[in-house]
This record gives C-alpha cells, sequence and structure tokens, in this order.
C-alpha cells in the first residue's frame, strides 16, 4: 500500500488508523460502515491497521487510536483521535465538498 497513492486518490479523503485488538476502534466499525454508505463514491474511505501498516502509522504520528484523518488535495486539514460520532464525522468531510 502506497500512502502517498492513498491521500492522493482523490481531492478528499478520509483515513481511519485502527488496531483489530482496540475496543474502541471495534465500536466505531458500524459507524465507519455508515460513513461509508453515507459518503458513497464521492469520498474514498481507507482503515488502516497500526499493526500491519508500521511504517503508515509512525510517519503520521498516530499515538492514539482510532485517529481520523481527512486530508484535501493531498494534504492533511482536520485530525481527531478516539471515538468520534457519526455525524461530527461526515460533517467535517462534507464542509470540504462544497
Amino acid at each position: 500500500m502506497d500512502y502517498n497513492s492513498i491521500i492522493n486518490s482523490n481531492n478528499v479523503v478520509l483515513v481511519e488508523f485502527f488496531a483489530t485488538w482496540c475496543p474502541h476502534c471495534k465500536r466505531m466499525i458500524p459507524v465507519m460502515e455508515e460513513v461509508k454508505k453515507l459518503l458513497g463514491n464521492r469520498v474514498p474511505v481507507y482503515t488502516i491497521d497500526i499493526d500491519e501498516n508500521e511504517k503508515e502509522a509512525e510517519d503520521n504520528k498516530i499515538e492514539t487510536i482510532p485517529t481520523f484523518i481527512v486530508y484535501h488535495n493531498g494534504n492533511q486539514v482536520w485530525r481527531h483521535s478516539g471515538e468520534i460520532d457519526k455525524q461530527d464525522l461526515i460533517g467535517h468531510v462534507e464542509s470540504l465538498l462544497q
């Protein structure tokens, strides 16, 4: 996986860093599924396992999971660590689509 290709795959991209053993990440699974449905094909959503992608997690200074990062034209414009409400997450993403 080439992280640079991911964050430049669309003008707005949502990335979630998670781990399979993380209880907060597990609680976010249904939320992320709903977010993917609501965003449809307008915004690519990537979930990246920190245990399988240590370099990407380190490069992005991921210290808490889950961590959500929104990119606009390849640049990080928003970041949140910990559980988050579906509407808050979608609001940050959709604000860049206008």
